[in-house]
């Protein structure tokens, strides 16, 4: 597992493009492990499995969790964005097709992952907090998650937002996790910006070709940056940082939050003239 620290406002200000991909980005879906990026934002955990040649288990480390088990004081929620695949819970199964998620509650003390074809496998996306609450294990089929529209194809950002863990949804203690699809001809996600002090936020970015990327703009209204972001890269986002960007191409995206606050609509708008 990866430790990451991040700088504060002022030390962001004055960092290269190698020191902001070093602190923000994180590298996915390597076949046959499950790497992991332990983050002291709000204690987030993000990884991803693919099993292929093996199952593989999810498990925590002594010296970054000092814990028995994964779940032992956390909260895990997983969206399978490849082929067909399952999650085994303390000996339950979940068959998880594609776009399909899950959240394990707190207590569970074996999570397996698996490929039904190890010729296409699964991709499965993992967020993951700390939880002071146990709520149940609970699968949802994508057509089960909640479909918001918005934007507009004048704008360049019709899409639709689809909530799996949520208030209204699946009862979690503080992860909020759902995906973003974006039209074709609508490269924009979340713009107009916003930043929510009480919670951070995770993007993993999908649906990209090899030759597509996604600017994403990270910083201060006032004092923005940006990161190149390919195919299956996620990125963290601090609660006093903007998270927005625009692709090459129509993409999708995964985004997790945790924190002091679930309300999905607890965000602090910013005005377009106000972004440098």
């Amino acid at each position: 597992m990866e430790v990451r620290y991040s700088p504060d406002e002022k030390g962001f200000k004055g960092m290269t493009t190698s020191e902001l991909r070093e602190s923000f980005l994180i590298d996915l879906f390597v076949k046959d492990t499950i790497p992991l990026v332990y983050s002291d934002i709000d204690r987030s955990i993000t990884g991803s499995a693919v099993p292929v040649k093996k199952a593989l288990e999810l498990k925590a480390t002594k010296k970054e969790m000092a814990a028995e088990y994964f779940a032992e004081r956390r909260e895990i929620g997983v969206i399978n964005i490849g082929d067909e695949g399952s999650i085994i819970v303390d000996k339950k199964t979940y068959t998880m097709k594609n776009k399909d998620a899950l959240y394990i509650g707190r207590g569970s003390k074996k999570i397996i992952f698996k490929s039904k074809n190890s010729k296409s496998p699964a991709k499965f996306y993992i967020a993951s907090y700390p939880a002071h609450a146990e709520y149940p294990t609970t699968h949802a089929k994508f057509s089960d998650a909640t479909p918001v529209k918005l934007g507009s194809l004048e704008t360049s950002n019709e899409r639709t937002i689809y909530k799996y863990i949520y208030p209204g949804g699946i009862k979690s203690c503080q992860l909020v996790m759902g995906l973003t699809e974006l039209e074709k001809g609508s490269v924009w996600n979340t713009m107009a910006a916003h930043t929510h002090q009480r919670r951070s936020e995770v993007y993993m970015y999908f649906n990209l070709g090899n030759e597509d990327l996604v600017t994403h703009l990270i910083g201060r209204p006032d004092e923005t940056r940006h990161i190149m972001i390919r195919n299956e890269q996620a990125v963290l986002s601090p609660s006093w940082s903007l998270h927005s960007g625009a692709g090459t191409r129509n993409y999708s995206f995964i985004w997790g939050m945790g924190g002091e606050n679930q309300a999905f609509d607890d965000m602090d708008g910013i005005k377009m003239q106000d972004l440098k």
